[in-house]
């Protein structure tokens, strides 16, 4: 149960990590970023802890995090309880990417229901948490349940464009689904309609028959259109992307040998630094002007010697006199001949090390 929990923390906090900057990055209402993170999260840790071979953490934290920022995007340009615009899409999305991870077990329509269900249920909980912080109860219940509401209009339409593939079994969907989906299309296009003639009546005018056609059939075709494009972007996304991302679980064996190196790197980069920052330091206290605005303390001293080491200029301290060009080029040849002679010390002792490694991963291939 611990480990569970360890895996669900830190699965949570990749995941916002990457929503959250980013959404804010979108746009500044902080209810749009919160349905952004919460619907991430649910996704990211409900995948994430399913596990299997072909999910898990890693896939869990990419799933989460594109579908958080696709739900900050949308939030962010669609109208405030324009759920139609939100839901549907980010359903469709989500279910196609779970698609893409298990596409082998996604057999029959049945399936393709249960799966659709999991992920409205985990999308549910995230948008209402999300609106429930923002302090709107009445809001967060209606947006909840919209999951469940498109459930079956989403899982029909990725139904039809998965029963061609090899290994499915059902032939024809089942009456109920389809039942279910023709009835929540029609109702939705229903209330379009009186939406878009109370506007018409508050307006003092009356619509007629071709506007609000064209209007239901505009409605209509993004309705069947964009989950579906949805759908297959996402499936298609995680299918090229998982066997490519099979590489982070390498390199965390090849990171475990290299920890103490890169350490040592580490320190003797950081005591480079601090030891030319005294040196310029102090030259500029024997020998004023050796540096051109050069009024700061040690910790401009710092700075300077960090950008001065990875041969940047620094924006406001630049050497002037000989001594001080001479002391910076020093700082530099002493920099990369730090890198070069640790690199070779580096590759000569875990070199062998490494091509374990690589030879245990090449027989597990095979």
């Amino acid at each position: 149960m611990s480990r569970l929990v360890w895996r669900a923390g830190w699965i949570a906090a990749a995941v916002a990590l990457v929503v959250v900057p980013f959404g804010y990055a979108i746009t500044e209402v902080h209810r749009d970023v919160l349905m952004g993170a919460g619907c991430g999260l649910a996704i990211g840790v409900g995948i994430g802890l399913r596990g299997g071979a072909q999910a898990g953490p890693w896939m869990g934290i990419l799933i989460g995090s594109i579908v958080g920022i696709a739900t900050a995007l949308i939030a962010g340009v669609a109208p405030r309880d324009g759920f139609l615009v939100l839901v549907p899409p980010i359903l469709a999305l989500a279910v196609g990417m779970h698609d893409g991870l298990r596409e082998t077990s996604f057999s029959r329509y049945r399936d393709m229901s249960r799966e659709t269900f999991i992920v409205s249920a985990l999308l549910a909980l995230g948008f209402f948490l999300a609106w429930i912080v923002s302090g709107e109860l009445a809001s967060a219940v209606r947006l909840a349940v919209a999951p469940f509401a498109c459930m079956p209009w989403i899982a029909l339409i990725s139904g039809l464009l998965s029963h061609r593939r090899e290994g499915w079994l059902d032939t024809r969907p089942p009456r109920l689904l389809v039942l279910s989906a023709v009835l929540l299309f029609a109702t939705l296009l229903v209330l379009l309609v009186d939406e878009q003639l109370g506007y018409a009546r508050n307006a003092n005018v009356i619509p007629g028959i071709v506007p609000v056609l064209q209007y239901v059939g505009v409605w209509g075709l993004g309705l069947a259109a964009v989950p579906a494009a949805a759908f297959l972007l996402g499936r298609v996304a995680v299918m090229w992307l998982q066997p490519r991302l099979r590489v982070y679980g390498r390199l965390a064996d090849y990171l475990r040998i290299m920890w103490v190196p890169i350490g040592g790197f580490a320190v003797g980069y950081l005591m480079i630094i601090v030891l030319f920052a005294g040196f310029y330091g102090m030259l500029e206290r024997f020998s004023p002007g050796a540096f051109a605005d050069a009024a700061v303390g040690i910790k401009g001293w710092l700075f300077f010697a960090f950008f001065t080491g990875l041969a940047q200029d620094y924006a406001t301290v630049v050497p002037v006199s000989d001594g001080a060009r001479l002391l910076v080029g020093a700082h530099l040849i002493l920099s990369a001949g730090w890198i070069v002679v640790l690199f070779a010390a580096v590759m000569s002792f875990i070199g062998p090390q490494l091509e374990r490694i690589a030879r245990r991963h090449a027989e597990e291939e095979s």
